[in-house]
């Protein structure tokens, strides 16, 4: 049995997973003031580009403003939208708190790309389902 949970086969005399390793990061942070949203981002991209790895990401509190459509940043600063986009790319899930999106007047049509409005039932699900729970 791996640390992640799933079971190794052994493959031409090396072990490889049975089945891809899941991964759910939560981000709780605004998108801008501090990095906790931007390097959870940065992490769930990179886990989305490996082989034999699913990643989901839930923005919760203040990280649902992460997802609003049409951030304008200065040129060479980090763009959260468009961070979201390429996971989404990826193949990333990206779930948004219905209850914080409503405290922040946040309506669905106003979110990027590949983002949409989710519930904490559905967190609740994405816990169970993952193997590893990162939250920034």
């Amino acid at each position: 049995m791996s640390p992640f949970g799933s079971r190794r086969v052994q493959t031409a005399g090396r072990a490889v997973r049975a089945s891809a390793m899941r991964a759910l990061v939560v981000l709780n942070d605004p998108p801008y003031g501090t990095e906790r949203s931007y390097n959870g981002l940065r992490l769930a991209n990179a886990l989305a580009k490996r082989e034999q790895t699913e990643v989901r990401v839930f923005l919760i509190g203040d990280a649902v403003a992460c997802a609003v459509r049409g951030q304008q940043t200065p040129n060479g600063y980090y763009n959260l939208e468009r961070m979201l986009k390429a996971a989404a790319a990826h193949g990333v899930e990206i779930g948004c708190c219905g209850t914080c999106l409503d405290a922040r007047g946040i309506r669905d049509d106003m979110l990027a790309e590949g983002a949409h409005r989710s519930t904490l039932e559905q967190l609740m699900d994405w816990t169970l389902w993952a193997e590893q729970t990162l939250v920034f």
